[in-house]
């Protein structure tokens, strides 16, 4: 993984290099101007998106080297310093909220979405999040199969369910120590794989993903089954299969963090609209 150092900028027409500093005042003087127009637009649909400055201060703007660029997401990109390429910050917030507008929607219809990130950056936060909202997530690894073999998968999800029941109702105390530890051995087993699975009783109807080049597999089978997908994609991913792309660091911790924030308040927002119309 290349290294987002913080150094001078190169913009893509190579005019000039500006230190940090100077980039900084570009970014707060020219691109807030756009923010006045852009950005209070996109606020007036979702009002939890983060600032300009606080998506500056997260280092949401870095992206990969240019050696690991995808000419795909070069849209996306301000400018080029030291090699580094730079989120234009304010078409990140815009699709940013764009993205969680679109969240926001299908779940208010009745929609359910599945959050995946097995990254060490996002996990604990979609793990957190998810189980406070109530919606499914996959945090550890993909379930191979999960939505092109749908229906065998849910018999295990069925199974690990059924399981949790008994063994709190105390169903399995007939059996011996050994059946009882086996049992337990094998609900484990299940809880490891399909844990954040158990509310998913059917293939989602949206998928978030963070850094689809990590998550191909998730990516091939939503391609497959042709379900929507709303991702943070760096640099070096190739958005073409992404219905709504969020163009941002997917390595740093609060970059990452920040953004999944967004992402769930917006399905949050979605849940609370759909049990108000019920």
């Amino acid at each position: 993984m290349a290294t987002k150092a913080k150094a001078p900028v190169e913009s893509k027409v190579v005019k000039s290099v500006k230190p940090k500093a100077e980039l900084e005042k570009v970014e707060k003087k020219d691109l807030v101007k756009k923010e006045v127009g852009k950005e209070v637009k996109v606020a007036v649909e979702f009002e939890k998106l983060p600032s300009l400055k606080e998506m500056l201060e997260a280092g949401v703007h870095f992206g990969h080297s240019v050696k690991r660029r995808n000419p795909r997401m070069d849209d996306y990109v301000y400018a080029v310093k030291n090699g580094v390429q730079i989120f234009d910050l304010v078409k990140t917030r815009e699709m940013l909220g764009m993205a969680c507008q679109y969240l926001t929607d299908v779940v208010a219809k009745g929609g359910n979405v599945l959050l995946v990130g097995t990254k060490g950056q996002a996990a604990p936060t979609i793990r957190a999040e998810a189980e406070r909202l109530g919606v499914s997530y996959i945090t550890t690894r993909w379930v191979g199969g999960l939505f092109t073999n749908w229906d065998q998968l849910k018999t295990r999800i069925t199974k690990l369910i059924e399981m949790k029941k008994k063994f709190e109702l105390g169903d399995y105390k007939k059996y011996t120590k050994k059946e009882q530890v086996l049992l337990k051995r094998e609900m484990d087993r299940l809880e490891r794989m399909y844990g954040g699975l158990v509310k998913l009783e059917k293939v989602p109807d949206v998928v978030f993903i963070v850094d689809p080049t990590k998550e191909t597999t998730a990516m091939r089978e939503a391609i497959a089954r042709q379900i929507p997908v709303v991702a943070i994609c760096d640099t070096n991913c190739d958005p073409t299969f992404v219905t709504h792309v969020i163009p941002a660091n997917d390595d740093a911790l609060k970059a990452v963090v920040m953004l999944t924030m967004a992402v769930t308040a917006a399905v949050e927002k979605g849940l609370k609209l759909a049990n108000s119309r019920k």
